[in-house]
């Protein structure tokens, strides 16, 4: 955002306060007592459905939450923001400044830890979260807590301060010397914030600034739907014009809307005045103001104050402009029951010690500080109030006891499961195994053939058989195919069968040796016949051939007797 020169030097200025420093603002002897006048405006814009902005306007304490997470969680958050901060308004400690800095740093983190609680609670609600900008005047001095980008500014002297520092991703950005103030305006992650309350893994702490109050002085706070749209400049010159802190309001909302802001845009002017009498009181001070979504829980707010509360002024800005013609354009497509109240005139709420006892007041469950209801008929949410204390450990005690119910259902629901689960197993088993008993089967032992009762299998390591009866049937001495057969197990129905089956395996290994007996016995001595009546069949063809031959070969008679003759 750009910033002009006293703005910048000025905000040096608050950041030395914030940090422990005292305000170089000189004391003044004998300083009238200042009050604080405040008012506020918010609306919901013509491009959001709902507001999820919340503020509140009081005598003591002011305070505007941007929230965030949804159409159903930025409303809630920021709800139950104010809810938490606003027992700030009536404090009874509120003339000691460090207590009432402590008690607002504590507030904003109960609000946190009742958001992240309400989260918890309701899934749906995950991821939401709110910006805190609240302010304080105690003793003439102003007491400032900030967390998120909604911003407060100090008009004093005709300057305008810029009293708060983003906790945005563009803002580190500028601090990095990485862009400048102008080109965060535009940087498309100029909406992601690193600190805000809620449902994040961040740190909730707030930042504190106490600085020395002064007449005249004139607050800002407001969302970043409004200083994200309008210059530091544009800022400066309306709140110096316009002295009616109402009128104020109203024309910087219109101006926003005006600018072409998509957001909720919100508002609170809070002015130092000066009493006209030295002893003010109550009850001719302005009454508080709450806007935005806070608004539906205007009874349960006029109750933690203890005092009336009244819902803040609709927006009066001109019917001309663009926005406000698309605004009133939504709200007339819209049915009459489902229009929003910022069209309705203000509503005022008492406190449930002033209200009739035949009032219903809905008391909405936001899930944070409980508002107590005290002995005097008054009703408080201080958590340092002994009765908000004792309420809050109660209530913590009977969440603690829910959730170790709800502990001990879900172990007990997953006992019964589990016992379920093991006794269906278990009957399963024990069916199984009843019928694998009614089988038989054989099968090899030691060597032997032997008749099983069961199944030849396990379950879970369990053998489903054993053995009945063991046969003198050697299992080398049947062929091979049996040898595999009985190694997986042959099934039969009953016992009887597997006898029968047995005394065929006897049979059958019977014959096959009855078969191989006589090829012992007899077969070498038919070889040896055999081959001896061959070997004489070969000696006698021999001995003819040798009495041919000699017949051939010896002379005849005639023959020797001439051959001597001659």
């Amino acid at each position: 955002m750009a910033t002009n020169q006293s703005s910048s030097s000025s905000l040096q200025q608050v950041q030395q306060t914030a940090s422990g420093t005292t305000d170089p603002t000189p004391a003044v002897n004998a300083a009238p007592a200042l009050t604080l006048y405040s008012t506020t405006v918010s609306d919901v814009g013509y491009v959001r459905s709902n507001n999820q902005d919340s503020s509140f306007a009081g005598r003591h304490f002011a305070a505007i939450c941007d929230g965030m997470g949804g159409h159903a969680g930025g409303d809630t958050a920021s709800t139950i923001a104010i809810r938490s901060l606003a027992h700030i308004e009536h404090e009874e400690s509120s003339n000691d400044i460090e207590t009432v800095s402590k008690i607002m740093e504590t507030s904003v983190l109960a609000a946190h830890d009742a958001i992240v609680g309400k989260a918890k609670h309701e899934r749906r609600l995950s991821g939401m979260g709110t910006t805190v900008v609240a302010l304080s005047l105690v003793e003439n001095h102003w007491i400032l807590a900030h967390i998120g980008d909604s911003r407060a500014y100090l008009l004093r002297d005709g300057h305008l301060i810029r009293a708060t520092k983003d906790h945005s991703y563009v803002q580190h950005l500028i601090d990095t010397g990485r862009i400048t103030e102008a080109e965060a305006k535009n940087h498309p992650q100029r909406n992601v914030v690193m600190r805000v309350l809620g449902d994040f893994d961040i740190d909730p702490r707030p930042d504190i600034s106490i600085r020395r109050a002064k007449a005249g002085d004139r607050w800002l706070l407001c969302s970043d739907g409004l200083c994200g749209v309008l210059e530091d400049s544009t800022l400066e010159e309306t709140l110096s014009e316009l002295t009616d802190p109402e009128e104020c309001a109203q024309r910087l909302v219109a101006m926003a809307l005006k600018a072409g802001s998509t957001d909720n845009v919100t508002a609170v002017i809070a002015d130092a005045t000066v009493p006209l009498s030295e002893k003010p009181t109550d009850e001719n001070s302005p009454v508080p103001l709450v806007g935005g979504a806070v608004s539906a829980s205007l009874e349960s707010i006029a109750d933690i104050i203890d005092e009336s509360v009244a819902t803040a002024p609709a927006l009066r800005a001109d019917q001309g402009s663009p926005a406000q013609r698309a605004a009133a354009l939504m709200q007339e497509q819209k049915p009459k029951n489902e229009q929003t109240d910022e069209t309705a005139s203000p509503r005022v709420a008492q406190p449930s010690s002033q209200r009739p006892e035949t009032t219903d007041v809905a008391m909405p469950n936001t899930g944070e500080i409980p508002v107590v209801q005290k002995r005097d008929g008054s009703a408080s949410a201080d958590p340092h109030d002994p009765e908000v204390a004792r309420a809050i450990k109660t209530q913590q005690r009977e969440q603690a006891q829910q959730a170790r119910k709800r502990r001990s259902r879900f172990r007990m629901t997953i006992i019964g499961i589990i016992v379920a689960v093991l006794l269906v197993l278990g009957g399963a088993g024990f069916m199984a195994f009843r019928w694998s008993q009614t089988q038989y089967y054989l099968g090899e032992a030691e060597g032997s053939v032997a008749i099983y009762q069961g199944v030849p299998t396990d379950l879970f390591g369990f053998s489903l058989s054993h053995e009945v009866k063991r046969t003198d049937i050697t299992v080398l001495s049947l062929p091979a195919n049996w040898r595999e057969q009985l190694s997986r197990g042959i099934t039969v129905g009953s016992y009887a069968e597997a006898e029968t089956h047995a005394q065929t395996i006897r049979q059958q290994a019977e014959d096959l040796q009855s078969q191989e007996k006589p090829k012992d016995e007899f077969g070498g001595a038919e070889q040896t016949d055999q081959s001896g009546q061959n070997d004489q069949s070969a000696q006698d063809n021999q001995q003819n051939q040798n009495d041919s031959a000699g017949a051939s070969q010896s002379p005849s008679p005639s023959a020797s007797n001439t051959e001597t003759q001659q």
